[in-house]
């Protein structure tokens, strides 16, 4: 190679150097941006529902009086349609998700399951909440129930739940796969005793993941019919009585913190829009509370775990 030709390579790769950390710099720049823009409005919402925030707001129903309105129902019918949701998208997500990477032949049939699946990780959640009116309601009688409401929520995170349980188990040596196999033991057990305990806390990401993004939905719930206005409570899940557990709660008519929110910036006093910002600033430490616990969670799992 001559000399010219090596000032030439040598001035390339300065120049690519140079855009990588370009590159690089514009990338931080714009994350910076992002995080500011989200921080100030979340900082706002938080400074103008500060004083609504207090034990009342949390056991008062909702009023016509902005004053004694609160978020009791709408609390609790979102911590009961988010235990239906989970309930429900956990096990079969996960299920799903160990199936397609661990069992399924690698074929057209797995392609196309797995391009599908993809796919409705984007779909609008509208679409859901179309596809739970026609199903859930209108062919199976369900009502507008919360059991509606957690179904709904449920197919609208499975996608991400499926999604980040095969990339969770993907990210797994294959080397341990293969020293259970050589010791003696099964597909089963080395799925269920070696590849889940080392991609569960990447696992439980995903699902806070996906339960973080079913809380705060609005437009499927509306869809199915949720209510904005309740001033009761659905029947307790424990009950004084033998079998001492009721289900009786689950056929409830609901609201959920979303749709009250929905409710109060839609009025035209500007007191409900004080309500409306705290219940944000709730939902936002629900939100945050959850991924704390995610990731408290991951971390005692992995400490525990030797590669």
């Amino acid at each position: 190679m001559t000399q010219v030709n090596l000032k030439k390579l040598r001035a390339d790769i300065n120049r690519r150097k140079l855009l990588n950390h370009g590159f690089a710099l514009l990338g931080i720049v714009i994350i910076m941006i992002a995080i500011l823009v989200l921080l100030s409005l979340t900082i706002q919402m938080a400074v103008e529902g500060a004083e609504r925030i207090s034990p009342d707001f949390f056991t008062s129903f909702p009023s016509r009086k902005p004053e004694k309105a609160g978020i009791y129902s709408a609390w609790i019918g979102t911590s009961l349609v988010m235990f239906v949701t989970a309930m429900a998208a956990v096990p079969l997500g996960v299920a799903a998700g160990i199936y397609l990477e661990e069992y399924a032949k690698k074929n057209w049939l797995a392609d196309l399951i797995e391009i599908n699946v993809t796919n409705l990780a984007g779909v609008p959640s509208i679409v859901y909440g179309l596809l739970a009116l026609g199903l859930f309601i209108y062919r199976f009688h369900l009502g507008q129930s919360i059991l509606t409401a957690g179904l709904t929520l449920a197919l609208l995170i499975l996608p991400v739940v499926i999604v980040t349980t095969r990339e969770a188990i993907r990210a797994v040596p294959n080397s341990l796969r293969e020293a259970a196999y050589a010791l003696g033991a099964s597909k089963w057990q080395t799925v269920w005793d070696h590849i889940l305990p080392y991609s569960f806390g990447s696992i439980l990401t995903g699902i806070i993941i996906g339960l973080s993004r079913a809380v705060g939905q609005t437009a499927p719930l509306i869809t199915i019919g949720a209510l904005a206005f309740i001033a009761f409570l659905p029947e307790p899940p424990i009950s004084g009585d033998f079998p001492f557990i009721s289900f009786a709660w689950i056929n409830s008519p609901f609201t959920v913190m979303p749709i009250q929110m929905f409710n109060w910036v839609s009025r035209p006093q500007a007191a409900f829009a004080i309500n409306a910002a705290a219940a944000g600033t709730v939902l936002v430490v629900m939100t945050l509370g959850m991924n704390a616990i995610a990731i408290w969670l991951r971390y005692q799992l992995r400490k525990n775990i030797k590669w």
